[in-house]
């Protein structure tokens, strides 16, 4: 692996595979056992501390540290002098000492800390916040190679977008661990692959890696397919020949040829997360609905005048700056937030699936995967547990194993696992993708894509945002709004917030707002309608589907029969002419069928104009 001056270098690959041993010797943190590791003697590194001290220091200050040139000036100002003063001033300008609270103050609030915050001890913190300041001060030293492992897991989506404007325009190199494909795609210019204890190069972002695998993989595959054959031949000479004298040489030599074989790996690209949602119990017309509610901590509200309502088929993104209130309007809906006012209208029959980080923290960690389920449903076979939990990779012994050994990604796909066994009706997931790799954020937004229930997202994964759902709700000022626009869109309205001070613009000739309920009212009834006037055509294109499905599958089953040597042998003369029967008809009724889906999906289109 080669990184150069300002290379951008994406590292991906499966959790447990070495990624971040690989930081550790690049780091002089680990030794190499074999080969060698080297770095330009002047460069100088900087990467992102796991652990931050409680400390009394302002975060302005802590964060400032990090460039510690500038501070070892600042404090050897204080007792130099003459030419070594002068000395010492002339290279503070070159490094931008006078610019460098700015550039700091800059720092935090891109990464979500407000003015008056930039203050604040880095002891009152929490962790989260904590990592933040340790990001900052890592960006605030001015370094040659800069190394970010998962730097967006405890940041919010505008500080996300902030953080990948100010790597692109980093001017040094970069080595990136992060299992956010859409922020490798903005800032990779190079994928290095971590794949059974080799490192592959791939030029281009993370999209172009997806298709050059795909590519070798398929090309890795012919190969090896090609060398079992290779093998099993001379396997077999070996065998045949190995006892006979006039054949013995011959077959010591491939014994030696096959010995010195370096052997292909087959091709894997199977993901091993296999789950869906299944279809809930029950499917109330209306989830819930706010009503002139205000929520928020004691008596301090932090959203007002909230009106709102979500039906079985929504699916929003929550917009929003960092503290706007996301996180509390989930904890409102779900119950564990009181209304300071208004009403919280929740159906009959409501079953949520609720995922925070705090929901990972209640894990029984004296407990098994196992023990988790049986609680769930204490009469249900182990082995169909089993099988549940082998679609979240959680395999063979790991069932029986104790939470408190799991990984960070092992207990989120735990906590996922549990949501997903009990068939909610309506999704609440606050940042679901933290500790999740590339694999199972994939598994994770398709199973979303097909969910019958009410979604709603709170997330800084985009592409999840971008797969799973398709309203977005802007949650600012103390205000819950529909947001007209994509996630592109949400990005500049973040621009023109920050730079506005962190206030809506108010309209200038004083127009009055519109009347919020009455629009959330017609809204809801609108989306009523639509959903009343699906049903029929809904339910006729399900049943064409159905009965497609299998057709598809006994035609499949056909050619491939028809296609091979054994259709045209004497003794299958009669099932050949029953099979090419049989395929006429499966694909006249095929036919007919996509005809009849075309004419619903039209009739569909129309009622809805």
């Amino acid at each position: 692996m080669h990184v150069h001056p300002g290379h951008k270098v994406g590292l991906v690959g499966a959790n447990g595979s070495g990624k971040s041993s690989l930081f550790a010797l690049i780091r002089g943190e680990l030794h190499a056992d074999a080969g060698e590791v080297s770095m330009p003697p002047r460069w100088v590194l900087s990467h992102v501390a796991q652990e931050t001290p409680a400390i009394d220091q302002p975060a302005l200050e802590f964060v400032m540290d990090g460039d510690e040139e500038l501070r070892e000036i600042e404090r050897e100002t204080v007792h130099a002098a003459g030419v070594r003063l002068a000395e010492l001033h002339a290279r503070y300008d070159e490094i931008g000492g006078y610019q460098a609270r700015s550039r700091a103050q800059s720092m935090l609030s891109g990464l979500g800390f407000r003015e008056p915050e930039q203050s604040r001890p880095v002891s009152e913190f929490s962790g989260g916040w904590r990592m933040r300041l340790n990001l900052a001060r890592a960006l605030m030293c001015r370094s040659d190679l800069l190394l970010l492992d998962e730097p967006t897991n405890h940041l919010d989506l505008d500080a996300v977008l902030w953080l990948e404007d100010w790597v692109r325009a980093f001017p040094g190199a970069v080595i990136l661990i992060t299992h956010d494909r859409e922020f490798l795609d903005a800032v990779a210019r190079t994928i290095v692959h971590v794949e059974n204890r080799t490192l592959n190069t791939y030029a281009g972002n993370y999209s172009a890696f997806e298709t050059q695998r795909a590519e070798r993989l398929a090309q890795q595959q012919s190969a090896f397919e090609k060398q079992q054959r290779a093998i099993a031949h001379l396997e077999a000479f070996i065998t045949r020949f190995r006892a006979k004298a006039t054949k013995a040489r011959q077959a010591q030599s491939r014994i030696r040829a096959l010995e010195k074989l370096e052997r292909i790996a087959a091709a894997h690209v199977d993901s091993p997360f296999y789950f869906e949602f299944r279809a809930p119990a029950d499917k109330p017309r209306q989830l819930f609905r706010l009503e002139e509610a205000s929520l928020g901590y004691g008596s301090e509200p932090v959203l007002s005048g909230v009106e709102w309502s979500v039906l079985p088929g929504d699916a929003i993104g929550l917009l929003g700056p960092n503290g706007a209130g996301k996180s509390t309007l989930l904890k409102s809906i779900v119950g564990n937030l009181p209304l300071l006012s208004g009403e919280l209208h929740r159906a009959q029959g409501l079953r949520v699936g609720y995922f925070a980080q705090h929901q990972v923290d209640q894990l029984r960690l004296d407990e098994t995967p196992l023990w988790h389920l049986g609680k769930l449903a204490p009469q249900e076979r182990e082995q169909v547990f089993r099988d549940f939990l082998g679609g979240f990779d959680i395999r063979g012994d790991q069932v029986t194993q104790k939470v408190a050994s799991f990984s960070g990604g092992e207990k989120a796909r735990l906590a996922l696992a549990l949501i997903v066994w009990q068939r909610p009706n309506l999704l609440l997931l606050d940042e679901p993708t933290n500790h999740l790799d590339i694999e199972m954020r994939e598994s994770l937004a398709q199973a979303l894509t097909d969910f019958e229930g009410g979604l709603v997202v709170v997330a800084h994964d985009r592409h999840l945002l971008s797969a799973a759902t398709d309203q977005w709700m802007l949650v600012a000022d103390g205000k819950v709004e529909p947001f007209e626009g994509d996630l592109h869109g949400s990005k500049e309205w973040s621009k023109q917030y920050q730079a506005s001070g962190g206030r809506r613009q108010v309209a200038a000739d004083g127009e009055a707002r519109v009347n919020r309920r009455e629009e959330r009212r017609m809204q809801a009834q609108s989306r009523q309608k639509d959903s009343e006037l699906r049903k029929p055509f809904e339910k006729r294109i399900a049943a064409i589907e159905g009965e497609m499905e299998p057709l598809s599958r006994e035609a499949a089953d056909a050619e491939a029969w028809l296609s091979g040597s054994e259709a045209y042998e004497e003794g299958n003369r009669e099932r050949l002419q029953e099979t090419l029967k049989r395929r006429a008809e499966i694909a006249q009724r095929i036919a007919a069928l996509e005809e009849d889906w075309l004419w619903a999906q039209a009739e569909l289109e129309k009622a809805l104009k």
